[in-house]
């Protein structure tokens, strides 16, 4: 026999109601302060696209001076053009910066200590996933040039505007897939062994980890805090080689996701909540998650190895000076 209709109609709304509650969940925690930015600038790195973009757009509705540091200046433009028409906030330009470049670094961070008045909030954001194996043009794979390297060196440079401008906070998105990481200083560009685009990215997200705490311990005292943070799995550009290493793990993130992964939006709330709510800096070296605070795998904890990370990178990019 059939089932009836209502049965049928019971089994929809079962389903609906299962499926609301299931992206509640994947959605996560919600950044509910609503702190005002009216004064402060805010630097965002990785901004015209995916949580970048939507951080961008929140701080601007908040009243901040949004930088957008960005590789592509035509994408970049339109993103910040239609954060400025949504927002009404004026105050949101674009500057180029390509991380995997030290020379770009370099210049982005000259042309804003001389341009800038102050920086309250720094977001290291962008960033690549499991991408080819490919060396920069300062000869460092991409991964860790990017993910790690280039925004060392970039908070590193901006620095003295940071501790003049305190409390100042610098925000570091890193990912869940830090656990299992190894930071191999024999071979942090897998030149003497075979490449594994997951180890990559795992080495330079635990390094992300490793830095924030690094830098929280120097900087103790300074008025400068510093939050890691897993945004969560999103639905955006970045997991776009993800297929070409794992084909099945490449069509489960194309068919389910929309209920399996978090949407910009919802993927952009734990940065805004490192980067605004008061009271945090008690937490300075932390790492969040679900706009809560997390305990990090045991690697992520491992002070000799991250005071070692922070010599060798000082070492790579070529810095005289660190705080």
């Amino acid at each position: 026999a059939e089932p009836s209709r209502g049965c049928q109609d019971r089994g929809g709304v079962c389903v609906s109601a299962g499926v609301a509650v299931l992206r509640k969940w994947i959605a996560g925690g919600v950044c509910r302060c609503s702190v005002r930015l009216d004064g402060k600038t805010v630097v965002i790195t990785g901004a015209n696209t995916g949580i970048g973009k939507e951080t961008s757009r929140d701080l601007a509705r908040r009243g901040a001076r949004v930088v957008m540091a960005c590789r592509d200046l035509t994408r970049a433009e339109r993103a910040a053009e239609e954060i400025r028409q949504s927002t009404g906030n004026g105050n949101v330009v674009i500057r180029h910066l390509d991380l995997a470049s030290t020379y770009s670094i370099r210049q982005f961070a000259k042309d804003f200590l001389d341009s800038e008045e102050r920086l309250d909030i720094l977001i290291n954001n962008a960033g690549v996933m499991m991408c080819p194996k490919q060396l920069t043009e300062d000869n460092f794979e991409t991964q860790l040039a990017v993910n790690h390297l280039g925004h060392f060196l970039l908070t590193n440079l901006l620095l003295p505007k940071l501790k003049s401008s305190s409390p100042s906070r610098v925000v570091n998105v890193s990912s869940v897939a830090h656990r299992g990481g190894r930071i191999d200083f024999d071979d942090l560009f897998f030149s003497q062994r075979p490449y594994s685009a997951l180890e990559s990215y795992r080495q330079s997200k635990l390094a992300n980890i490793l830095f924030s705490r690094e830098l929280a311990r120097r900087l103790s005292g300074s008025g400068v805090s510093s939050f890691s943070l897993h945004p969560g799995v999103i639905r955006t550009e970045l997991g776009r080689h993800v297929e070409g290493w794992f084909p099945l793990l490449g069509l489960l993130l194309k068919l389910p996701s929309l209920l399996l992964m978090k949407t910009p939006w919802e993927g952009c709330q734990t940065t805004l909540y490192c980067a605004v709510t008061p009271g945090l800096e008690d937490l300075s070296g932390c790492y969040f998650s679900d706009c809560a605070e997390k305990e990090t795998a045991p690697e992520g904890r491992d002070d000799v190895v991250a005071r070692k990370l922070w010599e060798v990178s000082t070492r790579l990019v070529g810095l005289k000076n660190t705080c």
